[in-house]
């Protein structure tokens, strides 16, 4: 290697360390509010993008209905992902949120899940013959999978008899660790929960039974002037986010 090969290495590495010092100067940390059904794709998508960007993603997983309420008094989130398309264009329309970043990032399944009755052969048998204690479901006034659970069970004509059997989780994070602690024997819960658990079995509720699940993502008017706001939701539509969207069951509607 001759000396001018060194000189020219060495102005190259000089030139590129402002870059880096000054991409790192630029990452920013975002607080994004996220449905709780939601809670392992968002860890796995903000660890894609801090690596991808600098920028950190701090979390917080609860009910889209409760965060609402929590944006709509000051709560200082700069991103929502919500578990319904409702919520999203409310907050919008009230002033809390960026309207014309409000999109769809994904599409729920709701399933019956249990770690000790055979839903997956018998989900529905098992709901008509209710041979079980408790049921559990997310509070059906904050989370939409609780709502589309109820309409299912009133599709299938067997809600009534079920009722007095329900126990009912804040969000849909708390309906399932009732389930999988043996509180309830069974509950409604989200596809992705199911295939990040490990353990247990369920039952894809038919989606003719339910309205579509579809959640919206949007930023919030704190994080308005934040370019990794931006950058995340743009992340989130991206390859990288998509493919592991689909791995835990949902789906993208075009």
């Amino acid at each position: 290697m001759t000396r001018f090969t060194h000189v020219l290495r060495g102005a190259a590495l000089l030139l590129a360390l402002p870059l880096a010092f000054a991409a790192q100067a630029r990452a920013e940390t975002i607080t994004v509010a996220v449905a709780a059904n939601f809670k392992k794709p968002a860890e796995e998508i903000g660890v894609l993008f801090k690596a991808k960007t600098g920028n950190e993603v701090k979390y917080a997983f609860g009910a889209t209905g409760q965060f609402a309420a929590q944006i709509r008094n000051g709560a200082p989130f700069d991103v929502l992902l919500a578990a319904d398309d409702t919520t999203t264009k409310a907050l919008a329309k009230e002033g809390h949120a960026v309207a014309a970043t409000d999109f769809i990032y994904a599409r729920g399944a709701l399933v019956l899940y249990s770690t000790t009755l055979p839903v997956k052969a018998q989900g529905e048998q098992i709901l008509r013959k209710g041979d079980f204690q408790h049921l559990a479901i997310a509070n059906p006034k904050t989370a939409p999978y609780g709502a589309a659970a109820i309409e299912a069970m009133k599709k299938m004509g067997v809600y009534e008899a079920i009722k007095p059997k329900i126990v009912e989780g804040q969000n849909i994070g708390q309906t399932f660790d009732f389930v999988a602690t043996g509180n309830a024997q069974a509950g409604f819960v989200a596809l992705s929960q199911a295939i990040g658990a490990g353990k247990g079995q369920w039952w894809v509720v038919p989606q003719a039974d339910y309205s579509p699940i579809d959640q919206s993502a949007v930023v919030l008017k704190p994080g308005a002037d934040k370019p990794a706001a931006k950058a995340y939701l743009d992340f989130l539509r991206g390859p990288e986010a998509r493919a592991v969207i689909d791995k835990y069951g949902y789906t993208i509607p075009q």
